[in-house]
């Protein structure tokens, strides 16, 4: 992969992410030799139906939001995003920016959660031209609360060689150089999966969707039909 190119919009917020960005290959590489240990729910994740959790997570700019604030104006599509490195996380915002004209139509509001710090986010969604807003998690609080697991490394490092199947940590580390300075930096946790839900104007989940595999993506036809289960005040169960 190609080095980040010095285009004005990054020059202006890669001020400041060089340690963030160091401390978010570090953690990485960590868990990498850990491996995953939160691949089974303890207890029943939320469902539709249920409330969904209201946190308070800061935005691009470093602003704290309320998930509430989101689905006060109307249904909301929250879109749990990988780690920014990944193919699969760009994929998404590929996918999401071909989709959003509809979701706006059906009446949603989106918003996406990203494990890194305002300032690398702000840096992703301009690099990627992600069209919605982009809140903060990286304790990843929310991903757990709404009962995204992390995958076992045949979710998340597929068709790759056998020693990425066994968190091989010389592999883990060479794979990590390899990637060091580019878009497809191995930052934050490599395991977490990503997740899409749909909260109706009342905080009620109306879908969830937690991705099976890292390139994993709800159908957009769900996700409208969704919303507009939720603009009806449609409720079933």
């Amino acid at each position: 992969t190609s080095k980040l190119s010095a285009s004005a919009p990054e020059a202006a917020v890669a001020a400041g992410t060089g340690s963030e960005i160091a401390a978010a290959e570090r953690e990485w590489l960590d868990l990498w030799k850990r491996g995953p240990t939160r691949v089974r729910w303890t207890s029943l994740p939320i469902q539709p139906g249920d409330k969904a959790p209201d946190l308070e997570l800061a935005d691009s700019s470093g602003s704290i939001v309320r998930l509430s604030d989101t689905w006060h104006r109307g249904p909301t599509i929250i879109v749990f995003l990988r780690h920014f490195g990944c193919s699969c996380a760009r994929d998404r915002v590929a996918r999401l920016k071909q989709e959003y004209a509809d979701y706006l139509a059906a009446g949603a509001n989106v918003v996406a959660v990203s494990q890194g710090e305002p300032a690398r986010a702000r840096r992703f969604a301009l690099l990627h031209g992600l069209p919605c807003p982009l809140l903060c998690d990286p304790p990843r609080r929310a991903y757990e609360a709404y009962g995204l697991l992390e995958g076992r490394p045949s979710q998340v490092v597929y068709g790759m060689p056998d020693d990425f199947l066994r968190c091989d940590v010389e592999t883990g580390a060479e794979f990590q150089a390899s990637r060091r300075g580019t878009q497809s930096a191995a930052v934050d946790n490599p395991f977490q999966l990503p997740g899409e839900f749909v909260v109706d104007q009342h905080g009620l989940l109306c879908l969830t969707y937690r991705s099976q595999y890292c390139a994993d993506f709800a159908e957009p036809q769900v996700l409208v039909a969704a919303i507009k289960e939720a603009r009806l005040g449609l409720k079933y169960g």
